[in-house]
């Protein structure tokens, strides 16, 4: 008798039957007693993998998809810790100790309610988003915020000590969020933050997870999840991608972000409303001009590198990299973004990279190195159409 060759395999080498998935498991203690700590949050940042320390301080993460991942874990009275770890198929086991944190009364910054109001309006749009998913999304606890705003700085800061909690009813996901360094800059136009996050999913019946899954998959595909698995996998046409070279001139007339923001703050603290305002209509200005186009499309070669560290790559496009999805079409007018008469207006993303001119990705499309600045499409993405990093949709 003849067996299909699948068969054959996988009678011969059955463990080829089985997912290959990671296994992390440790224990959790008092770096100064040494005794065991209960009840510790353990987590997989901006994954949908967590767990909690038992009485003994153990903790077991399973059904881990491979790649890299920062494992957080935190606990009130002490200071969180974090380690990188590289997932496979060999199981991972770790000893962790948890120093306590001294008591440190936290500044407070005494706004009335209507600012207070004010500034979380403007934190909600600018992190959570704008678009049909961000509607959807409920913050459970929002009053855990220390919000400020600096109107000389034109700068939006916010942070917690604890969990900031969002129920994602669009995607069907539980954000459990532990914000650090979130800053939203009204002069260079720029918004940036930092923080570990745990995705759980919400209880829903087979109609509301039908749905989410649908609204998974369309946040998913042509995102820079996407477009980072599909260059690793050598997948960037058949997944609707094309790179290109953007050349750009920087714009004469607007000086760069750090003046406009020293003049601004200078002329705002003593009260020059007309030199502040016309500083701040500088900031409105195009930083570029004279933007063109390199019609030759980039290859894969050109923009990426494997590591010494399995599972890990170098991502380094020079200059400027324009990237477009040709499977879905961008209907929002942006003025920003350069685009040719004779390109069909499909999602534009550009790519700007910091120094070194480098930054590494896992195999799971995730940037764990110095991000590069986003303009277009990728730009607008916010906390409303995060995926977890362990996130795989169908038929892949």
């Amino acid at each position: 008798m003849r067996f299909p060759w699948l068969i054959f395999l996988l009678i011969v080498f059955p463990a080829l039957a089985v997912a290959q998935y990671g296994t992390v498991t440790g224990v959790i203690t008092n770096a100064e007693t040494k005794k065991p700590l209960a009840g510790a949050s353990v987590f997989l940042s901006n994954s949908s993998v967590g767990s909690a320390s038992g009485s003994e301080g153990r903790f077991t993460l399973n059904g881990i998809r491979p790649g890299q991942y920062n494992l957080t874990v935190t606990i009130l009275g002490y200071q969180d810790f974090t380690k990188d770890i590289l997932v496979g198929h060999e199981p991972i086991k770790l000893d962790i100790e948890l120093t306590p944190k001294p008591l440190m009364l936290r500044e407070v910054t005494i706004s009335s309610a209507a600012d207070w109001k004010k500034n979380y309006e403007a934190f909600r749009k600018d992190f959570i988003g704008v678009d049909e998913n961000a509607k959807n999304c409920v913050v459970e606890n929002p009053h855990i915020l220390n919000l400020q705003f600096n109107r000389t700085k034109q700068t939006l800061e916010a942070s917690g000590d604890e969990f900031l909690i969002v129920d994602n009813k669009a995607l069907g996901y539980r954000v459990k969020f532990l914000l650090k360094g979130f800053i939203s800059d009204r002069l260079a136009g720029v918004i940036s933050w930092g923080g570990e996050r745990l995705f759980e999913e919400l209880p829903g019946n087979a109609a509301q997870k039908k749905k989410w899954h649908e609204k998974r998959e369309e946040c998913y595909y042509g995102s820079a999840m996407h477009f980072f698995r599909s260059l690793y996998t050598n997948k960037l046409t058949e997944d609707g991608f094309i790179m290109y070279h953007l050349n750009r001139q920087i714009n004469p007339n607007r000086p760069p972000d750090d003046v406009i923001r020293k003049k601004a703050n200078f002329f705002g603290q003593r009260g020059m409303v007309d030199s502040f305002n016309y500083w701040k209509d500088l900031s409105t200005l195009s930083k570029y001009y004279k933007e063109s186009l390199n019609k030759v499309p980039v290859m894969p070669y050109e923009v990426f590198t494997t590591t010494e560290k399995q599972g890990v790559f170098a991502f380094h496009p020079l200059n400027y990299l324009y990237v477009v999805y040709t499977k879905r079409r961008d209907e929002v007018y942006n003025k920003d973004l350069y685009r040719p008469l004779d390109m069909t207006n499909y999602e534009t993303s550009i790519l700007t990279m910091f120094d070194p001119g480098y930054t590494l990705f896992d195999m799971n499309g995730i940037v764990i190195g110095q991000p590069p600045l986003l303009e277009g499409t990728w730009s607008k993405s916010r906390l409303s159409d995060l995926l977890p990093v362990d996130y795989v949709p169908d038929g892949k």
